[in-house]
């Protein structure tokens, strides 16, 4: 379960969400749904220690996310999927470095064990034998399905997404 109390979150001057709270349900799908600059992306981004909130709380499991140190954060990192709305692949990286970026940065593993993570996680998603391909070769679909293949490489406990491809994502992982 993951609880938001109280947030607050401004640039500058400009106060962006205030007083934001609310509990995401482990095992449901939970929304956060608002007009166009309501603060949905940046509330997300404090959810997952992309943003620090100017006041407030993020528990996640009965854990203060804000409280924690370097390297229990990065714990909690490794429990979370991201789903950027563009993908965010990096183009200068074919599809197997895409989704093998998780795992080089949070495990230790052989590079033959993440290489079999990631051909796992890329049937998954039907990309079976996409891995040398750059993302400049892919068509806007199949560049959604690498992102989410990315996301879950490390299996998460929580996968944010942040555009309309719940769907997809239901389909795909169903």
């Amino acid at each position: 379960m993951i609880e938001i109390k109280n947030i607050r979150k401004s640039f500058g001057d400009k106060v962006i969400i205030d007083d934001i709270s609310a509990v995401m349900e482990t095992g449901k799908c939970n929304l956060i749904i608002g007009t166009s600059g309501s603060g949905k992306t940046v509330l997300t981004k404090c959810m997952i220690g992309l943003f620090k909130p100017d006041n407030g709380d993020i528990i996640y499991d009965e854990e203060s996310m804000i409280s924690m140190n370097d390297e229990d954060r990065k714990k909690l990192r490794q429990k979370i999927g991201m789903l950027f709305q563009g993908s965010a692949l990096f183009d200068s990286m074919t599809v197997e470095q895409n989704v093998m970026f998780p795992l080089n940065m949070f495990t230790n593993e052989k590079y033959a064990e993440k290489k079999k993570r990631v051909n796992e996680v890329l049937a998954r998603v039907n990309l079976e034998n996409t891995n040398k391909k750059f993302p400049a070769e892919l068509s806007g679909g199949m560049k959604k399905r690498v992102g989410i293949a990315r996301a879950i490489v490390l299996n998460p406990k929580y996968l944010f997404v942040m555009n309309q491809t719940q769907d997809l994502i239901r389909k795909l992982l169903s």
